[in-house]
């Protein structure tokens, strides 16, 4: 569970796509960006949500919403799920969990009764001033924009 909460300023970030180009939140000054951490590409929790983004992407357009996603894989990895599964927006490949740690996103999860480190699944919600405003820790991923547009 994330200490960040709504009215905060959002964590200032740096990190490479899946196409190894540069994305930063100074680069969304002055646009809404919907910020959002998952644990892995290609598993069915973080595909649904991933599916569920891209399937509303034109409705977070319209709704004047920025989509980047943030996980631990790699550039490879996340160039693979964008492809497999279209997705029309970029993913961070934060492998040295700099952004994760940032934005307390990193840390213990309990699974089938086993504690390990691992991402917490959670979607901020950044304002055009850079302040947060939404952290969503209980995702839907199978109607996760509803969640965001309300």
């Amino acid at each position: 569970m994330t200490k960040l909460k709504s009215g905060d300023k959002a964590p200032g970030f740096k990190g490479i796509d899946q196409d190894g180009n540069p994305i930063s939140l100074e680069s969304f000054k002055g646009q809404k960006l919907v910020l959002y951490f998952y644990p892995k590409d290609n598993t069915p929790g973080c595909t649904s949500q991933a599916c569920n983004l891209r399937d509303n992407y034109d409705l977070l357009l319209r709704e004047g919403y920025k989509v980047v996603g943030v996980s631990a894989d790699s550039e490879a990895s996340h160039k693979k799920f964008i492809e497999k599964h279209q997705l029309p927006f970029p993913l961070i490949a934060d492998t040295d969990k700099t952004i994760l740690k940032a934005y307390d996103v990193w840390g213990p999860k309990k699974f089938m009764g086993r504690e390990f480190l691992g991402i917490n699944r959670t979607t901020f919600v950044i304002g055009e001033d850079g302040t947060i405003e939404e952290v969503i820790e209980k995702v839907k991923t199978k109607d996760h924009t509803a969640q965001i547009v309300k």
